[in-house]
């Protein structure tokens, strides 16, 4: 039990040090990045082929890249209605009377919205920082660290839609190639596996520190952490394959054993800040900046009775006083309680009508106001709050989940791998701020009661994963879809819905390369059996 302490103050401490150096970090790189562009505007607009290394550091590419993955600065659209609307929704996170991704309901816009706006921004960047960075041993470090950004950047994207652009994408400026091809799951996994691999073997201590490194650019051991991030990430990749190459899975599980991330000090976190509006939490700029979204957005009563004797609720969850009004700044902080018994979450599947599918005021057990269900802690709503990316927490859930499903055991076994995930998932909330920290006391008796059992193994271990993964929707979305759990009730019955009950296995394509590429999308929509639907299955998601 000292042990266990010891490890979660330790921890705090090294991550509360780590993100005050951040945040001076976030804010510099982007002055850098953006006085850059200023700069050579002319010389660009002038002449396009003069865009190169020589006029343009990459080492900004890599925070803008960075950034735009978070999702800071895309359009708020795309976070609020396709990530929080949609797959939040889907899996449970929340609920609302009125957003599609509570019922399942036909909403072409919110569907389109992370593709229409993923290509020209988060994939954009990360195939310049790729291809402006190649054969350059000036930028040997950073060439690699493109290879695993650009999968991370794609692995969001093919696992929202199945078959999407990959080899040919953001190539119109670079190749003039304007209509992508639209590549195979299999074989985008089959790339991203094999290029994240070789970078991370192709990472060297002794080569260049980039400065444009908003995950570890702070930290004395920067590419040992990439390494780690490097691995983690893999591991990430390979479990996605569990149920359609196993084999291929435990390949790439065995072969990062004891090379992973140890500590929640290797957390890739992006912190923000209000100063500047291209660098604010993307969760804020979805959100918390829209009023009518900040009211419309409750919290599941499915994630609410999961975390019922968790530490995480009062952290994760917050009893908005029906009568304050946004929107949310800090002159204006709603009005919340400390008192975890008031906190309830409104159940999926409901509407404001008087119908079958209604809340009305007379029904036994609900609330007389959907405004006094619970809605996102503003500790984690708010423009400063901190991204984490991939973390330490994760990555220990993964590698129970395979000890677990195959036997593959490295330092630690399921049982051992699921305790240290749940004390890292408590205590990375620290990053929070004080409101966010969890003592060591309390994760020990939530372990307690909250044992490691191999007969219900890897419900326990994915039930944790979908609780680390609150507000990160789209890898809480997926690794459910991976596993099955939790063993969500999907909501039924609810007229116009477009899964048949069923929780949504993948969203439609966009509506509009659907009109400016028809040719590659109606080849990527006749390999989905069933066409281009929320039920059809994306390649990993077999039955």
């Amino acid at each position: 039990m000292l042990n266990f302490k010891m490890l979660i103050e330790k921890n705090n401490k090294l991550l509360n040090m780590k993100l005050q150096t951040i945040y001076i970090l976030a804010s510099v790189i982007m002055l850098m990045a953006f006085a850059s562009c200023k700069k050579d505007l002319l010389k660009t607009n002038t002449d396009p082929n003069a865009v190169s290394v020589d006029v343009f550091d990459p080492n900004n590419i890599l925070s803008a890249t960075q950034l735009y993955y978070t999702g800071s600065t895309n359009n708020a659209i795309e976070v609020e209605e396709t990530e929080f609307e949609g797959a939040g929704c889907f899996i449970q996170h929340f609920a609302s009377l009125s957003f599609y991704g509570d019922k399942y309901l036909i909403n072409n816009g919110a569907w389109s919205a992370f593709f229409d706006n993923v290509y020209p921004s988060a994939v954009k960047y990360a195939v310049d920082l790729y291809t402006t960075t190649s054969g350059k041993p000036q930028y040997k470090n950073l060439h690699q660290i493109s290879r695993i950004m650009k999968a991370l950047v794609f692995q969001r994207i093919t696992d929202v839609y199945g078959d999407v652009p990959y080899s040919q994408a953001g190539l119109g400026y670079h190749n003039s190639v304007f209509f992508p091809a639209y590549d195979k799951q299999q074989d985008i996994y089959t790339d991203m596996l094999k290029e994240v691999s070789q970078a991370v073997d192709s990472l060297d201590e002794n080569a260049d520190k980039p400065v444009g490194d908003l995950f570890y650019s702070t930290s004395d051991d920067q590419i040992a952490e990439w390494k780690k991030f490097g691995n983690s990430f893999l591991l990430r990749l390979a479990m996605r394959l569990t149920k359609v190459d196993p084999a291929t899975a435990q390949k790439y599980v065995k072969q990062v054993l004891g090379k992973t991330m140890t500590s929640n000090d290797d957390n890739a976190i992006v912190a923000h800040d209000t100063n500047d509006p291209l660098s604010i939490n993307r969760l804020f700029r979805g959100i918390g900046e829209d009023g009518a979204v900040q009211l419309s957005l409750q919290v599941s009563d499915t994630f609410v009775a999961a975390l019922k004797d968790d530490p995480r609720l009062p952290i994760y969850t917050f009893f908005w006083d029906p009568t304050w009004a946004p929107p949310l700044t800090p002159d204006n902080p709603p009005v919340g309680t400390a008192d975890t018994s008031q906190i309830r979450g409104l159940p999926n599947g409901y509407d404001a009508s008087t119908g079958p599918h209604g809340l009305p005021v007379s029904q036994p057990g609900f609330l007389a106001n959907v405004n006094l269900y619970a809605r996102i802690n503003p500790l984690i709503l708010n423009p400063t709050a901190p991204s984490l990316v991939l973390t330490y927490a994760e990555t220990e859930l993964l590698l129970a989940d395979a000890a677990q499903r195959w036997g593959i055991v490295g330092t630690e076994d399921a049982g051992t791998a699921y305790n240290n995930g749940v004390t890292a998932a408590m205590s990375q909330l620290s990053v929070y701020g004080d409101g966010g920290t969890i003592s060591g006391d309390d994760i020990m008796t939530y372990l307690g009661a909250h044992p490691y059992s191999p007969a219900n193994g890897l419900n326990l271990i994915n039930t944790q994963y979908w609780l680390t993964t609150f507000c990160d929707e789209y890898e809480a979305w997926s690794n459910f879809r991976r596993t099955g759990y939790p063993a969500l009730i999907p909501v039924s019955g609810y007229p116009s819905s477009q899964s048949n009950g069923a929780i949504p296995h993948r969203m439609q394509y966009s509506t509009n390369d659907k009109q400016v590429n028809p040719t590659n999308y109606n080849t990527a929509v006749s390999r989905l059996t069933g066409g281009d639907k929320i039920t059809s299955r994306v390649w990993w998601d077999i039955q």
